[in-house]
């Protein structure tokens, strides 16, 4: 993956930048806030950093140590007449030359599968990053529609119950109905205007917690939601396709890394070389010498040194192992449990709008009609509405469950990726 391109390999992804790009005064869409979020978030900017030195780092892996420069003084005298002097003794020589160590091939291989599988890691690492910010941007975004929905469920029940109140007053006037009936409904109302008040604070509250991810865009009124009802790939497909999340395919990277650990480990058993070239000049009426050195490493004993850094090695990759099936499972748990919710959810509201919200209205309307033909009494009436109410902010929560179990799941994976 290259990393101009890092966070843009899905179309969906990129139609995200341009929509937010075409309506930053516009309402707030949920694309708009995950394009924004994922765009500017520092997690982001951490996790580019990473796979910009994983690269860097790579451009060098498996290349040959650099030459040394050779320099000094062989055969000083220190002592008798000729005692540090640098051209009386025949095998006094003032020495320069070149050493060029050559690593053996299976090493430079290994180490540059390991710079790649160091590369690896660092994008999908990226790439589970990003997801997890989606998640945590529509978990935001749709608590900030769930409470905004509650609060205009409330205050349009608010014209009844004031209405109620008004008829519980002309029916006292008028001799048809005791005073504390006209109490009871004005208790109503405020017990109404209470719920408004803390409908307000949880959106405010939501808010809040939008705006840490995006700013001040947080403040535009939302656009209608997405469909809550649909996800972009099957229960089914969701559950066969764990070994493909985003938090699995880190793992995985992670265990290819550390199976390059253990080659460029099993490497060091074979011997490195080197080769080293110096000219002698000596003194006076001696003649210049050169020499040509070939070295060799010799890994004699590799119990105590190779292999115990390939067992260490070879640890490190049963450890991610277990981990990784470690998260396998709590994973596949969070995504049957978090199904197990969607489908409940969405059934649940499917049986409201169809159901128990319409009857409710009705209800509560012939409760409030009845009552001002003096057919039904108060404590009718305010129970259809004290009822109605209760069903709406059943709805909004809902509607809030449906919606986190739908961010859940719509983000784990890159929307467009082959499973």
């Amino acid at each position: 993956m290259n990393i101009r391109t890092l966070g843009w390999r899905s179309p969906w992804l990129l139609l995200c930048a341009v929509l937010s790009a075409h309506s930053a005064d516009g309402p707030l869409t949920l694309d708009d806030a995950i394009a924004l979020a994922t765009r500017s978030a520092p997690q982001m900017a951490s996790r580019r950093a990473a796979i910009e030195g994983a690269q860097t780092m790579s451009v060098g892996a498996g290349s040959l140590p650099d030459p040394e420069l050779v320099a000094g003084i062989d055969n000083l005298p220190v002592n008798g007449p000729e005692a540090y002097s640098f051209g009386k003794d025949f095998m006094t020589m003032r020495k320069v030359g070149v050493m060029q160590n050559f690593t053996s091939g299976a090493k430079r291989s290994a180490q540059r599968e390991q710079a790649q599988a160091a590369i690896a890691v660092a994008e999908s690492e990226a790439t589970q990053t990003q997801l997890e910010i989606s998640q945590a941007v529509a978990d935001a975004w749709v608590s900030s529609f769930a409470a905004q929905t509650a609060l205009k469920l409330l205050q349009a029940l608010k014209p009844d119950i004031e209405l109620q109140a008004t008829s519980a007053r002309l029916a006292v006037a008028s001799g048809r109905s005791a005073a504390l009936d006209a109490l009871t409904a004005q208790a109503a109302v405020s017990e109404l205007d209470d719920h408004i008040l803390e409908a307000g604070r949880e959106v405010a509250s939501a808010r809040a917690e939008l705006t840490r991810w995006i700013g001040e865009a947080a403040g535009r009124t939302l656009a209608p939601a997405p469909s809550f009802r649909a996800l972009a790939s099957g229960t089914e497909d969701i559950l066969s396709s764990l070994h493909h999340h985003a938090a699995l395919r880190t793992f995985d990277a992670k265990v290819a890394a550390a199976e390059r650990d253990i080659e460029v480990a099993k490497a060091d058993k074979h011997p490195d070389w080197g080769i080293e070239l110096d000219y002698a000049k000596r003194g006076l009426g001696f003649s210049n010498m050169l020499s040509l050195e070939f070295r060799a490493s010799l890994p004699l004993w590799p119990r105590y040194r190779q292999d115990a850094a390939i067992r260490s090695k070879q640890v490190a990759v049963t450890r991610l192992e277990a981990d990784r099936e470690t998260e396998l499972k709590m994973h596949t748990t969070e995504a049957a449990q978090m199904i197990a919710r969607w489908e409940s959810a969405r059934d649940r509201m499917d049986l409201y709008d169809r159901e128990r919200l319409p009857l409710a209205r009705q209800r509560s309307q012939l409760a409030l009609a009845g009552f001002q033909a003096g057919r039904i009494d108060l404590k009718q009436t305010l129970t259809s509405l004290a009822d109605e109410l209760e069903l709406q902010r059943q709805y909004a929560d809902l509607l809030g469950s449906l919606g986190h179990a739908w961010a859940y799941l719509n983000f784990l994976n890159i929307h467009g990726d082959a499973p």
